[in-house]
């Protein structure tokens, strides 16, 4: 290794979840509790063999271990938070938010927390009317914090989404077998009606008459994934539910998106098996529309799959991905390995995603480098909303993608030269972006002092001192 690695947090939080005391952990690791009390505290690094051992014994990914371990707060997003107007006066140095994060992640999951109800309270000031500051934690930011903190990938899932999706595999259309289970197993049947009869809503379960009801007004990939939904309901209640419980959700209401989250996760799976699915990317290279047509499934769905392959020993290609409607409203985050971007803010404007809406329907790519020399490279589309319907909005735009190390493998990518392609420089939200002579910037760097001189004018609208 080029580099220590101290990962005392994350080798306590290792021994804790498994409920062994130092001396059990020590014991299977061969190593003394004193040497294991040394690496907890940071005092001594983890050396490669240990990490192999850890591997071996506890089932442990070594990349994502070294490299975070799913913690959710990481320096970046701290940064992030500490160059709010309310606190960039402190000056707390990378070095310190650095610390904090890989040493004491809980802290700086509270505080990530605290920022969001603060952002949230500025947004929405009745919800503090009840003196309730829970009300402040939005749902779907628990939730994408949730989600990201597992790297959305759920082993327990998607080995049973496997095998039933497995089972029910049909090459002409996955709707029938779909269909026939829920009536044979579960005794519900699924009916088609029209848009008119479910109002507002695009599926609907009747769980006194056993009926499934899905809106006509669905895309034909979209009413398989229903199906594959209410399937999933009925066949992982159970798991379901166990993982929402231990996920310990604030209040019900986080608890029920939760659990729909969840059930969304496994009607891929079971659409998508991962063995099949990972073995059908690489023999197509990662081509969208050919695994749309391989799996009977839409861009979108695809898309959400190819962020969730991160079984040990069987990894695809690490991306992440958003969606955004014309706005750039963000309604879909995630991510199989590190996102580049600001978790509280948007998009930087130089990443083409927003471009995708002037050429609906094609594909835009884009190589894009973050402000810490990582290069990534990129691929943006639109998409159809789920159903047909003038009350249901336009186009949303879908972007996916990987670190350049893994762009060989993408059949998007052939005819690049990786080497020497144009790279557009991106970064995090403005105001913490380090780069000076940026004409997209939007607000001023915070912590830094202006280089405004009234004599010229610069091609950023707020030139800073660097360093």
């Amino acid at each position: 290794m080029s580099s220590k690695l101290f990962l005392g947090h994350r080798l306590r939080r290792l021994r804790r979840d498994r409920a062994l005391s130092q001396t059990d952990m020590a014991a299977t690791l061969g190593i003394s509790p004193s040497y294991l009390n040394h690496l907890e505290r940071n005092q001594r690094p983890v050396t490669a063999a240990l990490l192999l051992k850890l591997a071996e014994l506890y089932d442990v990914d070594v990349r994502s271990f070294a490299a975070g371990g799913g913690t959710r707060t990481g320096p970046d997003e701290l940064a992030e938070i500490f160059s709010d107007a309310l606190l960039a006066d402190l000056g707390v140095p990378r070095y310190e938010l650095t610390e904090l994060a890989h040493n004491s992640p809980a802290v700086a999951d509270a505080v990530a927390r605290l920022y969001a109800a603060l952002k949230e309270s500025a947004r929405s000031p009745s919800l503090t009317a009840g003196g309730d500051a829970r009300a402040l934690v939005t749902p779907e930011n628990w939730v994408r914090d949730y989600i990201q903190q597992h790297r959305n990938h759920y082993p327990a899932l998607e080995e049973a989404a496997e095998t039933l999706g497995g089972a029910l595999s049909d090459p002409l259309s996955m709707q029938e077998p779909l269909r026939r289970r829920l009536k044979d197993a579960w005794g519900i049947s699924a009916r088609v009606v029209s848009q008119g009869e479910l109002g507002n809503v695009s599926q609907l379960f009747d769980a006194d008459r056993r009926l499934f009801l899905i809106s006509s007004q669905l895309r034909p990939e979209n009413r398989t994934f229903a199906l594959a939904y209410q399937l999933a309901l009925a066949e992982f209640a159970p798991l379901l539910e166990r993982m929402v419980a231990e996920a310990a959700p604030p209040d019900p209401g986080i608890g029920q998106l939760l659990h729909m989250s969840l059930a969304n996760y496994a009607a891929g799976a079971i659409m998508m098996p991962y063995g099949r699915f990972l073995k059908a990317c690489e023999a197509m290279r990662y081509s969208i529309d050919r695994l749309c047509g391989e799996f009977g499934a839409n861009v979108e769905q695809i898309a959400h799959r190819l962020t969730t392959l991160s079984r040990p020993g069987a990894r695809g290609v690490p991306f992440f991905m958003l969606r955004v409607d014309p706005a750039g409203n963000i309604s879909k985050r995630y991510a199989g390995d590190q996102f580049p971007f600001s978790r509280f803010g948007g998009t930087c404007p130089r990443w083409n995603l927003h471009a995708a809406f002037q050429a609906a329907g094609q594909v835009v790519t884009q190589l894009i480098e973050t402000p810490d020399g990582h290069r990534y490279f990129t691929v943006a589309r639109t998409i159809d909303r789920p159903i047909k319907s003038d009350l249901s909005g336009g186009l949303l735009a879908v972007g996916l993608g990987c670190d350049i190390a893994h762009a060989h493998k993408l059949s998007c990518a052939e005819g690049y030269d990786l080497e020497r392609a144009p790279v557009t420089p991106v970064g995090p939200a403005c105001a913490i972006c380090p780069r000076i002579d940026c004409g997209y910037r939007a607000t001023p760097p915070a912590g830094r002092m202006l280089a405004v001189d009234r004599t010229r004018k610069t091609i950023s609208p707020y030139p800073f001192v660097a360093g």
